[in-house]
């Protein structure tokens, strides 16, 4: 009785946690470009107390084994980088990536970070920064008199000034892509960071090696699906409950063991 009891401690262990992540799914619902999570289990180490294949007292081989598992416990929480649906928003800074590949940041120690959260800002020296003020990579600065921002599905920037009604190419929207997106590290501000599980960037223009293309005036939503988030919920909930009753009835079990009379 007492191994069902940390048995089933395991699985709500594993539940609270499978809870703790669709919990945060679904206060991100309307974060652009944020991406689900799922959680992954695994079954502990098992007893075993009869091999399969050895022979009885009767000298029968026994074709099946005796083992009991000792629970489940949470082994990864993976980022799913499917595709989000899009909204068109009319704002010439907004930009959504069709396709795989990440915008570039530089952060303020000189290291990179990585995004799918389109919604760039003009600083007030012409950068073109996030909502956070962190620069796009490659570097890209609009003049004072810019009257209209173009960006080409490949990522080339043009822009009209008040001077030049001719579109001026300004510069060229890189794009990063990882072998293992799976692996990037979630610092939070809709943003990653290379680890080695990620390997290292591999940085073209959109459109070319794989990237994705560019859509001006739209943003990438959240591809989290509230109805499934709901059901997994429910089974989450569901399945901490069915190892809290496992949790009593190993209990009570105990308990009439222990108030046993000759």
């Amino acid at each position: 009785m007492i191994r069902a009891l940390r048995t089933a401690a395991t699985g709500m262990y594993a539940e609270e946690l499978h809870v703790d992540t669709i919990a945060n799914n679904l206060a991100n619902v309307n974060t652009t470009g944020f991406k689900r999570a799922e959680v992954e289990f695994q079954d502990l180490l098992y007893q075993t107390q009869r091999m399969a294949g050895q022979t009885n007292q009767e000298g029968v081989n026994v074709p099946v084994e005796i083992q009991i598992g000792h629970g489940t416990r949470p082994v990864a929480v993976e980022k799913v980088f499917s595709q989000g649906d899009t909204v068109a928003t009319n704002n010439p800074l907004d930009v959504a990536i069709n396709g795989d590949g990440f915008f570039q940041v530089l952060m303020p120690d000189g290291s990179y970070a990585y995004t799918r959260d389109g919604s760039f800002k003009v600083a007030a020296d012409g950068r073109v920064v996030t909502a956070e003020g962190y620069v796009v990579q490659p570097d890209l600065v609009l003049p004072q008199d810019a009257t209209e921002v173009s960006i080409s599905r490949e990522g080339v920037v043009t822009v009209k000034t008040a001077n030049s009604p001719e579109p001026q190419e300004l510069g060229q929207i890189e794009l990063a892509r990882f072998v293992n997106p799976a692996g990037l590290s979630s610092i939070g501000g809709n943003l990653y960071v290379a680890t080695a599980a990620s390997g290292e960037p591999i940085v073209a223009t959109p459109g070319q090696d794989g990237m994705g293309t560019l859509l001006q005036g739209h943003l990438e939503l959240s591809n989290v699906e509230v109805v499934k988030e709901m059901v997994d919920l429910i089974v989450a909930q569901r399945a901490y409950e069915i190892n809290s009753k496992a949790i009593r009835t190993a209990d009570d079990m105990l308990s009439l063991a222990n108030n046993l009379k000759r």
